[in-house]
């Protein structure tokens, strides 16, 4: 995990290895939906969701469900890291990242 505060105590607890794939990257696309309407906007709101999908998205590297499918997730919070902190070095906008994000929470939701 990040190492910083736990803002998903329920999930880290263990909920979060009973989600498809699909409900933990659209759970994921929440926060950097709510990380992209605040930056610029509201710095600390901003940081608070990014440290939130960083959460989830290391909670969602360590499940062992998805061993296979690491380096993707892996890659989708690099790339994540990368829009917020300025890196261009991937060209990657956190308008791209909610869109990426977003297909997975209406797969989810078409799923139930």
């Amino acid at each position: 995990m990040t190492g910083g505060p736990v803002h998903h105590p329920g999930l880290a607890e263990g909920r979060w290895y009973t989600l498809s794939l699909a409900e933990q990257l659209g759970n994921i696309g929440s926060e950097v939906g709510r990380l992209r309407r605040a930056a610029g906007r509201d710095e600390r709101q901003a940081t608070r969701a990014f440290e939130r999908a960083l959460e989830l998205l290391d909670l969602t590297l360590a499940d062992p469900r998805w061993r296979g499918r690491l380096r993707e997730i892996a890659r989708a919070r690099e790339l994540l890291c990368a829009a917020v902190l300025g890196a261009d070095s991937y060209g990657t906008t956190l308008e791209d990242l909610d869109r990426y994000f977003l297909a997975f929470a209406m797969l989810a939701r078409a799923r139930r």
